[in-house]
């Protein structure tokens, strides 16, 4: 860092006024237009393996993703680009630079905020993955419930022997944390919509058992409750009773935004049946960063207030 990057950034950490924020927005400006990642390889081509693991993953059965004459899903774009844990050796020094600019003045925390993907063209099993990166912007200073910071906006273009395949643009916001507020009084947890196709499903609950739609022309279980079979398109349907043992199929651990009547940091579970179908609940007996991905787990039924009573899954901490 410059020494004169290095004074603006001192200038930036205390700074109040916007003279100040502008003169150091104008520092983190000069790095649009360059490169974060040049000449970049993915680690592997497009393959059948990663294809049917991302599938299984989302649970997406369309065929036009399985064989070798497939396609990838469009949604995989930037997988093919990742380093993994070894990383990549073609990330250019700019963004380093930008974020020692910016973890200097104070804004030493990161979170993702959302990405935008454009598909040109279908990738294949045995495409090789090249792709080019570069900072596309950064934002004025701007104040969020998380702190503090600035917006960063990256535009990777993916290709396939020279042509454009996709762009994928990844924002992530820089910021220093906003100081803690004082815990509002609790809050009411918010109310499912009850309505005639899941009626059935909450009435089940009130008795302690979780149901299962089965469609009587074809027998498909299929969890939530939909008013037709999602296989068949029968309407006809019956129930069975859930036994209540599963396993953590995914999981993901809620930090932010803070939501009303919830406590981060907790984690949301999607739990697969022994019968078969997923549901999405909490778990409860083991701490959210002991959850893992296979933990065997039981239904419960906890009643969460007064009036309202959830199906919930307990776990055993290994």
């Amino acid at each position: 860092m410059t020494a004169d990057a290095a004074r603006a950034t001192r200038q930036a950490a205390g700074a109040t006024g916007t003279d100040e924020a502008a003169r150091f927005h104008a520092l983190l400006t000069a790095f649009e237009g360059r490169p974060a990642a040049t000449a970049g390889r993915g680690k592997d081509p497009v393959n059948e393996p990663m294809i049917r693991h991302w599938c299984e993953a989302m649970g997406d059965a369309n065929p036009a993703y399985a064989g070798p004459d497939g396609i990838a899903p469009p949604t995989m774009l930037q997988a093919w680009t990742m380093g993994g844990l070894s990383g990549h050796t073609d990330r250019s020094a700019a963004y380093d630079e930008l974020f020692t600019l910016l973890d200097g003045a104070g804004f030493t925390s990161v979170v993702a905020t959302d990405c935008e993907q454009e598909y040109l063209r279908p990738l294949r099993p045995g495409d090789a993955i090249t792709f080019d990166a570069v900072i596309e912007s950064v934002s004025p200073r701007k104040t969020t419930k998380l702190g503090t910071g600035h917006f960063v906006t990256t535009r990777m273009d993916v290709r396939v022997d020279g042509e454009i395949a996709g762009t994928h643009r990844f924002r992530i916001l820089k910021f220093a944390p906003a100081a803690k507020r004082e815990k509002k009084p609790e809050a009411r947890r918010p109310r499912p919509v009850i309505n005639r196709d899941n009626q059935g499903f909450w009435d089940g609950v009130r008795d302690h058992k979780l149901l299962i739609q089965r469609c009587t022309a074809c027998a498909t279980l299929r969890f939530p409750w939909l008013p037709g079979c999602n296989a068949c398109a029968s309407p006809d349907w019956d129930t069975v009773e859930a036994s209540g043992a599963g396993t953590v199929f995914s999981y993901v651990v809620i930090h932010h935004p803070p939501f009303p009547a919830f406590d981060p940091p907790y984690a949301v579970v999607l739990v697969e049946l022994a019968e078969g179908v997923r549901v999405i609940s909490n778990v409860i007996g083991v701490p959210y960063d002991k959850v893992c991905i296979g933990l065997p787990v039981q239904l419960e039924f906890l009643r969460v207030e007064d009036e309202l009573e959830l199906p919930v899954f307990r776990g055993s901490a290994a």
